[in-house]
């Protein structure tokens, strides 16, 4: 099988991962902070360790603000949830991913915010200036994607920070396609809510993730529970993490997540997106002068402004049947349909069928691009 579905979750993971996760389950195992025996004590390092991993990936300078959820949509839901109030008035973009899209709009129709939905330039960039200009005297909140699932493309995250800071707003940032292959910097972009996920481009395993809490906000507690420590207190602790974090964690899958981290920091953020960019741009050079294919958002180049996903459909095929004969004919994996981002294809002109994606990961080669271009080519040619 050919696996180019990485926006959707990357694989293989490196071996590292697996050998990770295979270890702790068999020789640690135990429930972090929960109790004082060595095994406790050691799979409590484990996650502290992963903490300062992704402090240090994303700009967070203090780890105690790295909160680990089950994934980017749990992340974001505890984020806009735990800061915004009734009256509340957030900037966001039609390009965003459902776990930022249905949030919003579930608290829109209960009366309980005001939402403005901001459409990007032709080709997909998003204008920081269009963002200001959403701005009202009520506005609390800007929720942008750092990339967008669909096309590729990736948001000014320094110019809307700038903005955000100078208007008195926070900025959350859903960073579940760029982290990994786009550099990202609290500090430096200014953004006071970040979730992630560990499952794409960090290359981790699923139902890790996490929300990195600036020190301009304190959001309220999304679950509370038991934490390990402070369990005389009849409401959930303030400190951070566990004002956020109740429960078992998934530990396993956390030591996990940490292999990937250091996997990903020896090999580099920026060089692993400069190889998905150039076999995105290998695959739009094959099909952008054939008229059977339409391609969408902006064409990949040398500029570090974009992941390495491209969206295309194939004249009088419609996305699902070229997904299933990718599949079934020639052994390629990949997406098919809206990409949970309907508004994305409503502005691209794909809903209701949407697209097929092709999203390479660090283990995909120029022969696998090839392969697939070869097949759409004969997928292409048939009435």
């Amino acid at each position: 099988m050919i696996y180019l579905d990485n926006a959707a979750t990357s694989h293989p993971k490196p071996e590292e991962v697996y050998v990770r996760i295979d270890r702790f389950g068999r020789e640690v195992g135990a429930n972090p902070g929960r109790s004082g025996h060595r095994l406790a004590v050691e799979a409590e390092g484990e996650i502290d360790a992963v903490r300062r991993e992704v402090a240090s990936l994303f700009g967070c300078r203090d780890p105690r603000r790295v909160v680990f959820t089950l994934n980017a949509t749990d992340a974001l839901n505890m984020a806009l949830k735990g800061v915004l109030d009734p009256g509340d008035h957030v900037v966001t973009t039609v390009m965003e991913h459902n776990s930022v899209s249905r949030p919003l709009a579930r608290m829109e129709r209960q009366g309980l915010i005001e939402v403005s939905r901001v459409e990007p330039a032709p080709g997909g960039r998003l204008e920081a200036g269009a963002i200001e200009r959403a701005f009202t005297p009520k506005t609390r909140l800007v929720a942008v994607g750092q990339a967008s699932n669909v096309t590729g493309t990736a948001a000014p995250l320094m110019e809307i920070g700038g903005i955000v800071r100078r208007r008195g707003a926070l900025l959350a940032v859903d960073a579940a396609q760029g982290g990994g292959v786009l550099p990202l910097d609290m500090e430096r972009d200014g953004i006071d809510l970040l979730a992630f996920t560990g499952h794409k481009g960090l290359l981790g395993p699923t139902g890790t993730g996490g929300l990195l809490v600036g020190e301009r906000v304190e959001p309220r507690p999304w679950r509370e529970g038991g934490t390990g420590g402070d369990s005389a207190s009849v409401v959930q602790p303030a400190e951070l993490p566990w004002r956020l974090e109740a429960g078992t964690p998934n530990t396993a899958g956390l030591a996990g997540l940490g292999e990937a981290l250091r996997w990903v920091r020896r090999r580099g953020v920026e060089t692993l997106g400069d190889g998905e960019r150039v076999l995105a741009r290998l695959f739009w050079e094959r099909l952008r002068d054939d008229d059977r294919f339409a391609l969408y958002g902006k064409p990949p180049d040398s500029a570090r402004d974009r992941t390495g996903v491209v969206s295309f459909n194939v004249a009088g095929k419609s996305p699902e049947e070229v997904g299933a004969i990718l599949d079934a004919a020639f052994g390629i994996a990949v997406r098919t349909g809206l990409h949970c981002a309907p508004g994305a294809h409503r502005f691209l002109g794909t809903f209701p069928e949407g697209a097929v994606r092709v999203s390479p990961g660090p283990f995909n080669s120029t022969a696998d691009i090839e392969a697939l271009v070869e097949a759409l080519m004969e997928i292409a040619s048939t009435a």
